[in-house]
């Protein structure tokens, strides 16, 4: 991943604050504040932000290497829907709100909005936001007269159902009725389809760290392993898995950084596509292996395997599934005039 001393940075302060028990709380739904105010005053929710809005201007793609760290360590914790939405609301000239502000999933958002007097009368729902009820501010997107817009709407103005997914991790739904201020809508530069790819570049990275930790954790286990005078890693049949295991993990990071880099390119949203889908393919296999080579001890609650397995699994689905960015992908062959073939070529397809 990268080197830059921002990303280093950010490796130790996670390291820290995010050890095997502290995960497990994550995962039970408990709010990790300490490592939220470790994350914030390191200034990850600011780095797509303009140096000149007071943020730190970093480019998408060394940013998104700091997603890379949430799914290495497990990050129980909303990272990605805060930086993503911190930036839009920053580049739609709104304040930032004080607390957790969090983006919700544009493609399960659905609201009706209605200009007042006095603001912006706004009611709807929206499905399985990442940690909403830990949140003092949802961020949704929406079309207003055909103009993209963004929404700041105080969680006190929500009615909270909780959920989860298959990793713990809180997945909530909200409904709301409000009157809102002017201040809190303003105007998007992007439409919501882009607020989804970006959201799906940033899982996509994460589920890269994911499965990255497990290639480190099964390599480890098969050499310390001990069986028939021996440690596993010697038997061919494990050699094999874990080649298997290494290549996609590796595939994973390729795919990862391919995507980061295309999002802001003409066209990028097929190369967005073909590598959320490839990856959520790439790890959940990388999962499985991982599992094979581990054994029964792999599947216990007390081992720390599943604490990743289960999040490449829960996040494979998230920002889009391998079967909605593969209609992308499968749409964008079909309307090439020189074929699916020039298509991949160009845009760096992952087999």
């Amino acid at each position: 991943m990268s080197a830059s001393p921002f990303f280093e940075a950010a490796e130790r302060v996670v390291r820290e604050a995010f050890d095997s028990d502290t995960v497990r709380r994550g995962s039970r739904g408990e709010w990790l504040a300490d490592g939220w105010g470790a994350i914030d005053q390191l200034g990850l929710f600011q780095a797509l932000i303009a140096e000149e809005q007071g943020g730190l201007g970093i480019a998408y793609p060394d940013a998104a290497d700091t997603l890379w760290l949430a799914g290495y360590w497990a990050v129980p914790l909303p990272l990605a829907e805060a930086m993503l939405g911190a930036a839009l609301l920053s580049r739609a000239g709104l304040s930032a709100p004080s607390g957790p502000a969090i983006l919700a999933p544009s493609d399960l958002t659905h609201l009706r909005k209605e200009q007042k007097r006095d603001g912006w009368l706004v009611e709807g729902n929206a499905a399985r936001i990442p940690w909403a009820r830990s949140a003092t501010t949802i961020i949704l997107t929406a079309e207003i007269d055909a103009q993209p817009k963004i929404i700041a709407l105080p969680v006190g103005s929500c009615s909270i159902v909780g959920g989860c997914n298959l990793a713990g991790e809180p997945r909530d739904h909200i409904s709301f009725a409000t009157i809102l201020p002017a201040s809190s809508v303003g105007d998007m530069d992007q439409g919501r389809s882009a607020v989804h790819t970006a959201a799906a570049v940033l899982r996509t990275v994460m589920i890269a760290g994911a499965a990255q930790r497990l290639l480190d954790m099964t390599l480890i286990f098969a050499s310390e392993h001990q069986q028939f005078d021996g440690p596993i890693a010697k038997f061919q049949a494990i050699q094999q898995n874990l080649a298997v295991l290494a290549g996609q993990a590796a595939l994973c990071r390729a795919a990862a950084d391919m995507a980061a880099h295309a999002l802001f390119v003409p066209g990028g949203q097929v190369t967005v596509a073909m590598a959320k889908a490839r990856v959520g393919e790439a790890a959940a296999l990388a999962a499985h292996v991982a599992h094979q080579v581990h054994g029964a001890i792999g599947f216990t609650g007390e081992y720390d395997l599943h604490l990743y397995s289960r999040r490449i699994l829960a996040w494979r689905e998230e920002c889009g599934s391998e079967a909605q960015w593969h209609d992308i992908v499968g749409q964008a062959c079909l309307d090439e005039p020189e074929g699916p073939w020039t298509l991949i070529t160009c845009h760096g397809g992952v087999a």
